[in-house]
């Protein structure tokens, strides 16, 4: 069966990125997410073990009691957390690192009929917005924030944030964002930055334009 500590580890993660969650009772009993992810760990020992059948109707099962749809081919590191998760999906072959964070209606997905590696690669320390789709066989970096309703379709490189549709980079320098920051409510916004810096370039040109007048 799969290794105590690493459900552990996943239920520690609930109470690491989730004020509301009060007890492991309350986690063990309500969290849709974690019962999604206990049922993945299930049936992807099984699907190693090359057990026929099972692996796929605990995954269905799952996704009819938690609305959370994860393959059981899928490969999922240590301290995974799924926010709410509501309309998860991922696939087959989407691996993700350790203590990565997905929230309500993320799809790790596909692009076509593809085969092989088909779906996406996401290192440790990832958090992804709600709604945020990342298709492809692509590789998401360490430490990347993904913004709510992102549609990534390249890969991203580490210590990065992505938004908009389709995504946009935004480089963060420096070492891993500390946990108080793995939200994604936390995104700049590389749009409204452009036009305040072009405001302020305005503003520089009318002054001189002023200042040669009189």
């Amino acid at each position: 069966m799969p290794k105590v500590t690493q459900i552990a580890q996943d239920l520690q993660a609930v109470f690491e990125r989730d004020p509301a969650a009060t007890s492991r009772l309350e986690v063990f009993l309500t969290y849709s997410g974690f019962h999604a992810l206990l049922a993945y760990r299930i049936s992807h020992w099984l699907l190693k073990r090359h057990i026929p059948f099972f692996p796929r109707l605990i995954s269905q099962l799952a996704r009819w009691l938690t609305g959370v749809e994860i393959h059981p081919g899928a490969t999922i590191g240590a301290g995974f957390f799924i926010d709410h998760g509501m309309g998860v999906v991922i696939g087959e072959t989407a691996e993700i690192g350790n203590d990565v964070t997905l929230f309500q209606g993320v799809t790790l997905g596909g692009t076509g009929k593809e085969r092989g590696k088909r779906h996406p690669t996401l290192g440790s320390h990832v958090v992804v917005g709600a709604g945020a789709k990342v298709l492809g066989g692509i590789r998401i970096g360490d430490n990347v924030k993904v913004g709510a309703n992102a549609v990534v379709l390249r890969s991203v490189p580490a210590n990065s944030t992505v938004v908009g549709n389709p995504g946009r980079i935004v480089k963060y320098d420096g070492e891993r964002l500390p946990e108080a920051t793995m939200d994604h409510t936390n995104i700049p916004d590389p749009i409204a930055e452009r036009f305040e810096a072009m405001e302020q370039e305005l503003i520089a040109l009318r002054k001189k334009v002023e200042q040669g007048e009189q």
